[in-house]
């Protein structure tokens, strides 16, 4: 075998033209929906928030929430049913006819684990069990303070156990 010389070239391949078929004008255009889609979803979810905000009455910052207690108890069927208790008092002019509270449970890095609004049941008997009933039944009158019960059929196994955070939402008065 001869030995090639420094000067010879090199064999190189011939190219191969690559014929894709495949169109990518759909493909853009299905991106492109998908990214439009993304962004009306996104901008909904901001609107639908800044609304929920404007549209808190006023009221609600004379209603005070204190004197928390949280209870567990099983059920009929073997689960657990946690209540929140406490006070209300109504430090405003008008009387309560309802109310709705947003019960946030965190878990153990303080993040929300669980969040329901309900609305605010006040207790009306305590002997020989607890009741309880809707503001409606039961009007806030201006200055005073009742006792007030929630009940969650069921809490996040995530919840860190620590005491929830409660405000009020909404309110209607007379």
């Amino acid at each position: 075998m001869k030995p090639m010389p420094d000067d010879a070239p090199e064999f190189q391949p011939p190219l191969q033209q690559i014929d894709d078929a495949t169109p990518r004008g759909p493909m853009i255009v299905g991106a492109l929906v998908v990214l439009v889609a993304l962004g009306a979803l996104i901008l909904a979810g901001r609107n639908a928030r800044s609304n929920a905000t404007a549209a808190i009455d006023p009221y609600v910052k004379n209603l005070q929430l204190s004197d928390f207690k949280l209870s567990q108890a099983e059920n009929f069927v073997g689960g657990n049913v946690t209540y929140l208790e406490g006070k209300i008092k109504n430090a405003g002019s008008k009387t309560v006819t309802g109310a709705q509270v947003r019960v946030i449970f965190k878990n153990s890095l303080q993040e929300i684990a669980q969040s329901e609004t309900l609305p605010l049941m006040v207790v009306t008997a305590r002997q020989p069990y607890i009741d309880t009933a809707d503001l409606r039944s039961q009007p806030l009158k201006p200055g005073d303070t009742r006792d007030f019960r929630l009940t969650f059929e069921h809490v996040t196994a995530d919840w860190n156990g620590a005491m929830p955070e409660v405000e009020v939402v909404s309110v209607s008065t007379q």
